[in-house]
C-alpha cells in the first residue's frame, strides 16, 4: 500500500502480499475498511505508540504534557508517514481509506484533547482562548500534511520541526506566565 501510495489496493492484493487466501481475509475483516483500520492500529502496536506516549499520559502539568505530547507525535509521523501518505493520497475517492485516516486522526485528537485540557485545569491555557478551538488549533499544527511541508518542503529537520512545532503552540496556545 505504501509503494504505490494506496492506488487500487484492493482485498486480493493484500491477501496475496501475505499469503492467504482472499476468503481468509475477508474471515477476520468483512469490510476493507475493517481491514484497513486493523492494519494502521497495528502498526501503531509494532510502532510502540503507548510506549511514545507514556510520558505525555503520565505528565500532571499542562506545560509539560503539551510538550511531551508534541514530542511523541511529532517524533511519531516520520514512522507512520508512507501509510499516512497512502491514505492521504486515496481518502478523497476511497471511503475504506478515509474511515481508516479519520480513526487515527481522532485518536490524535484524543490526544491533543488531553494536553489542552491538562493546560486547561493548571491555569496555563490562554484565558482568552476556548477549549474546543485550542484543541483544534494544536490538531492542525500537528497534522502530517504540516510535517510534510515543514520537513520536506522547507527543508527542517526532525529536531527543528519539534522546535517550531513547539514554538507555535506555547505563544498560541499558552497564556504566557510560565504557569504549569
Amino acid at each position: 500500500m505504501e509503494a504505490d501510495k494506496g492506488h487500487g489496493v484492493r482485498m486480493s492484493d493484500i491477501a496475496k502480499q501475505a499469503g492467504i487466501s482472499r476468503q481468509a481475509v475477508y474471515l477476520h475483516f468483512p469490510t476493507r475498511s475493517e481491514l484497513l483500520i486493523a492494519t494502521t492500529r497495528y502498526l501503531d502496536d509494532i510502532k510502540g505508540i503507548d510506549e511514545r506516549l507514556a510520558l505525555s499520559r503520565a505528565t500532571a502539568s499542562g506545560v509539560g504534557r503539551l510538550d511531551a505530547f508534541i514530542d511523541a507525535w511529532g517524533n511519531y509521523i516520520p514512522q507512520i508517514h508512507g501509510i499516512a501518505k497512502a491514505l492521504l493520497a486515496m481518502k478523497d475517492t476511497d471511503q475504506a481509506a478515509a474511515l481508516a485516516w479519520n480513526d487515527r486522526m481522532q485518536a490524535v485528537r484524543h490526544g491533543c484533547v488531553a494536553a489542552i485540557n491538562a493546560a486547561n485545569n493548571d491555569g496555563s491555557l490562554a484565558r482568552d482562548l476556548p477549549v474546543k478551538q485550542a484543541t483544534d488549533i494544536l490538531w492542525t499544527l500537528l497534522s502530517v500534511r504540516n510535517w510534510e511541508q515543514l520537513t520536506q518542503e522547507c527543508g527542517q529537520s526532525q529536531a527543528q520541526y519539534i522546535d517550531t512545532i513547539k514554538r507555535a503552540a506555547h505563544r498560541t496556545l499558552l497564556d504566557g506566565s510560565g504557569r504549569g
